[in-house]
C-alpha cells in the first residue's frame, strides 16, 4: 500500500482546509448552490434528499487496520454507527451533517486518506480482484497496477473534468472476481494474461451498470503491459 510522503500529506491537509473554507462561505450564503455544486463534487460530497453523502477513496479496496479504525470512529461519531460499502470498493457515509464534512476530512487525512475523485465526472476508483495478491489462482499481483493508475491520473486535470465519469478495473487472476466486463460504466478495463517477462493485457470497453447495464467490449487481447 502506498504510504505518503510529506507533501502528499501537506497536499490533503491543504485541501481540507480549502474545502472547510469553501463550507463555511456557503453555508453563510456567500456562495451559490451552484457555485458550491462542483467545489464539494470534488471532495466527493452529494447532496441527496434527506442528508449530505460522503464518498471515502479507498484505492483498490485496500485499508490498513488503522484506516479501518478510522472509518469506524467516523461512522460512531458523524453518522448513524455504520458505513456502506460500495460496489467499487469506496466507503460511503449517508447521514453526516454537512457542516462537519471538513472536520470527517480533517480526521481521514490524518490515516493518509481522502474523499477526492470519488464523485463528479473525473476518474474514480481503481478496482480489482478483493483476493488480490492472496488468490491460488493469481498469475500476477494487479495491486502494482492499480496504483500506478491511481497515482497517474489523481490531481490530474485531464482526469478532473471529464465529459462523463471513467472507471477501470485491473484483474490478474484466472477467474474474474473483479467483474471485468460489466463493472465500469463508460471505462476502460485490463485484464492479465500470463508472460514470465512482460505481463500483457486484454483491454475492454465500455461495459457498466446501473439502469443499462452493458457488456464490455474487447477492443485489444493482447496490449503489452509496457504500453498499456
Amino acid at each position: 500500500m502506498y504510504v505518503y510522503d510529506e507533501y502528499d500529506q501537506r497536499i490533503i491537509e491543504d485541501r481540507v482546509k480549502q474545502f472547510r473554507d469553501q463550507t463555511r462561505r456557503y453555508l453563510a450564503g456567500e456562495l451559490s448552490e451552484e457555485e458550491f455544486r462542483p467545489l464539494r463534487l470534488q471532495n466527493g460530497l452529494y447532496i441527496q434528499r434527506f442528508a449530505p453523502m460522503l464518498r471515502v477513496a479507498v484505492p483498490y479496496g485496500q485499508l490498513t487496520s488503522r484506516q479501518a479504525r478510522m472509518m469506524a470512529k467516523i461512522a460512531r461519531d458523524y453518522d448513524k454507527g455504520y458505513a456502506h460499502i460500495s460496489t467499487r470498493q469506496n466507503v460511503q457515509f449517508n447521514w453526516p451533517a454537512l457542516e462537519d464534512i471538513p472536520d470527517i476530512l480533517a480526521e481521514l487525512a490524518t490515516v493518509q486518506m481522502h474523499a477526492i475523485q470519488t464523485s463528479g465526472n473525473c476518474l474514480r476508483n481503481v478496482t480489482t480482484d478483493q483476493f488480490a495478491g492472496v488468490a491460488a489462482d493469481e498469475l500476477i499481483d494487479p495491486r502494482p497496477w492499480c496504483e500506478i493508475v491511481r497515482q497517474w491520473t489523481t490531481f490530474h486535470p485531464e482526469f478532473a473534468y471529464l465529459p462523463r465519469k471513467f472507471k477501470i478495473a485491473i484483474n490478474g487472476s484466472t477467474s474474474d472476481r473483479a467483474a471485468i466486463p460489466k463493472s465500469m460504466r463508460s471505462a476502460l478495463s485490463l485484464c492479465t494474461t500470463p508472460s514470465a517477462v512482460d505481463p500483457g493485457f486484454r483491454v475492454l470497453v465500455g461495459g457498466g451498470l446501473g439502469r443499462t447495464p452493458v457488456v464490455g467490449a474487447f477492443i485489444n487481447s493482447s496490449c503489452p503491459g509496457r504500453t498499456c
